[in-house]
């Protein structure tokens, strides 16, 4: 009997002592996905929302994550005159780029989150477009206040590598001011409750 006590006595100890992986889920009203892409004359960005986010975080360090991205619901800020926004927004979610009613949702999930100091971190995942999926790597910052983690990251992505070739000079000739580049970019930041 006294074997068995001290038996449970020290798994509990040892499973209190461990800092279980956690999923936290992340405050949507508080995060945000800024995208911005160029083009010879100019540069636009817009939000894209988030459907769904998590954070996996052990030891107040980010260990995993995923967030879902509602591509239906992209929207265009640069542009204040109505007609030139409506026709922007309108355009990059035909086939031309995102193909939004076959494809409505986008994701990036974390594979890898390496981190020295809990603070600077190389994230690694695969980001999904258009049914495509393709590994990405980006540095990251991570600070957690109180019950609080905000993590904060911009990825870099090739749009020719989801299929999204319109006016890529990659592809096409003589497209002098009218080519957009292939770099996309999304700044992400997610704030969950830990």
């Amino acid at each position: 009997m006294k074997l068995l006590t001290t038996l449970v006595l020290g798994l509990s100890t040892f499973f209190a002592a461990v800092d279980l992986e956690a999923p936290a889920t992340v405050n949507k009203a508080e995060s945000q996905v800024r995208w911005e892409a160029s083009k010879v004359t100019g540069t636009h960005w817009g939000y894209v929302p988030l459907k769904n986010a998590t954070l996996d975080v052990s030891g107040g360090k980010i260990t995993g994550g995923s967030f879902d991205m509602d591509m239906v619901n992209l929207t265009v800020e640069d542009l204040t005159d109505a007609k030139s926004k409506s026709g922007l927004t309108g355009h990059l979610k035909s086939d031309d780029f995102f193909s939004v009613e076959k494809f409505n949702t986008s994701t990036f999930k974390i594979t890898e989150a390496k981190s020295s100091n809990g603070t600077d971190y190389t994230i690694t995942g695969n980001l999904t477009i258009k049914g495509i999926t393709q590994k990405v790597s980006f540095p990251a910052k991570a600070t957690v206040a109180g019950k609080k983690i905000t993590a904060t990251g911009q990825i870099t992505f090739d749009r020719t590598k989801f299929e999204i070739k319109f006016r890529s000079g990659s592809y096409f000739e003589n497209l002098a001011d009218k080519m957009i580049y292939d770099e996309v970019k999304l700044d992400v930041k997610l704030v969950a409750a830990i």
